[in-house]
């Protein structure tokens, strides 16, 4: 299969991520399907394109006609079935749970044409997880969007040892198709590129915070005036969400029983209070009175 033969994508998973990546593959020329097990994230994934599309014609950055074509191209099926039956490629955005996504690709393998290429949104999961849940390891691989999907340019595609090349280079030729800078990492490594390097900023940053060194408002600032960074850990966590830095920890705790990899304290009290960050509208910051 060639770049070419990719007419119809589905995406798994319409939550953060998902939803927006399903919009990209839309707004490029894609037959695009998203499904989630919830329906209420389904409807506000479908809210979204809906409010997302007319609001990029006024600010004219789309016309009419691109908005309308993209409208066309994507549908919101509650069914995993319906979603894959006609796809070429599959790309997974669901929880970083390992668990949930080894069910999630035993079922796409199940219900999936047997040429589509089966692809991992996930951040830190690497396929050789999930590529024996399935009959077609060499087509199972880790496409990373960066959040959030419509803006951010960069996408990682993760060759395992299973991966075929083929299915590295159509992966890294969709990159191309959807505008995005794609980066081929060789080989698996846990955290890929970014977050290997994004984590030892995070992992410090909060180890700052629980030491009383500085506030989080202090060393974002430091992280953004001294080392140019466009915003600091803590605004950045808000983002992505504060559930999401919790599971990875735990994730990373299971795989490793280091009591080092332990979601520190104060991030654990946001996420039990359900503090997620700028989509529950508080995190570390306000963003009622902060936005």
């Amino acid at each position: 299969m060639k770049i070419d033969d990719v007419k119809n994508i589905a995406v798994i998973g319409a939550g953060n991520m998902g939803h927006q990546i399903a919009l990209l593959c839309a707004l490029h020329g894609f037959k695009t399907t998203c499904t989630d097990v919830k329906p209420d994230i389904l409807q506000k994934a479908e809210a979204f394109a809906n409010s997302y599309l007319p609001e990029r014609v006024k600010k004219g950055k789309l016309t009419q006609a691109q908005a309308d074509q993209a409208r066309a191209n994507i549908t919101f099926p509650s069914s995993l079935e319906e979603a894959v039956q006609d796809a070429d490629y599959v790309i997974e955005a669901v929880v970083e749970v390992l668990e949930v996504k080894r069910k999630v690709f035993a079922d796409l393998d199940r219900l999936a044409p047997p040429h589509a290429v089966l692809a991992t949104n996930s951040s830190y999961i690497v396929s050789s997880r999930l590529a024996d849940a399935t009959q077609r390891p060499s087509k199972v691989l880790n496409l990373h969007f960066f959040n959030p999907a419509l803006a951010m340019k960069l996408v990682e595609v993760v060759q395992g040892p299973h991966v075929a090349d083929a299915s590295a280079q159509i992966s890294l030729a969709l990159c191309e198709r959807l505008e995005k800078i794609g980066v081929h990492l060789k080989k698996e490594v846990e955290g890929f590129l970014v977050n290997r390097v994004l984590r030892a900023m995070m992992r410090e940053s909060l180890w700052l915070l629980e030491m009383d060194v500085a506030s989080y408002e202090d060393i974002d600032k430091a992280l953004i005036h001294g080392l140019g960074m466009p915003m600091g850990a803590f605004r950045l966590m808000d983002l992505t969400g504060i559930d999401l830095a919790y599971i990875r920890s735990m994730e990373r705790f299971r795989e490793t029983g280091d009591l080092a990899d332990l979601p520190p304290p104060r991030l654990v009290e946001r996420y039990v209070q359900g503090h997620y960050g700028q989509k529950t509208g508080k995190g570390w910051y306000d963003y009622s009175v902060n936005p």
